[in-house]
């Protein structure tokens, strides 16, 4: 399990785009919506390559879980997300370790990942993402 990357919740995905781009001095490699989540998502590279990466994320509609989150918290740190090689073996470990999953199954995220989310109350308070790069086989 290593860092893939770092989530940041956005009320406008256009200035926080522009921000990030002045603090790196370059801009995002990618936007992509994602339906299922009603999330439009922008990712930069925060190192060399795309070893580490900070993903913006802003809603696309009332009600979706990022506007619900950004009108409860404010725009701030959203998660941390960890790439593993095969997600299920790791969702299966990491409940049985006490870990609470909000989901029963991987679903398609930004990214071409599949993605799985821990409860924050069993990550003390952040909310942790694991993920998986998509191959042909994957799903």
């Amino acid at each position: 399990m290593q860092l893939d990357h770092i989530g940041i919740a956005v009320a406008d995905l256009e200035a926080a785009n522009q921000l990030i781009a002045r603090l790196l001095g370059r801009e995002q490699y990618k936007i992509e919506a994602v339906e299922e989540q009603g999330a439009l998502t922008s990712f930069f590279s925060a190192g060399e390559g795309h070893a580490a990466k900070i993903e913006l994320v802003a809603s696309e509609k009332s009600g979706s879980p990022i506007d619900k989150f950004v009108q409860k918290r404010g725009p701030g740190l959203h998660h941390l997300a960890f790439e593993v090689k095969d997600i299920r073996a790791e969702m299966k470990r990491l409940a049985a370790d006490g870990f609470e999953l909000l989901q029963d199954e991987p679903r398609r995220g930004a990214d071409n990942k599949l993605i799985c989310f821990l409860h924050p109350k069993s990550t003390n308070g952040v909310l942790v993402e694991i993920c998986q790069s998509i191959r042909d086989d994957a799903e």
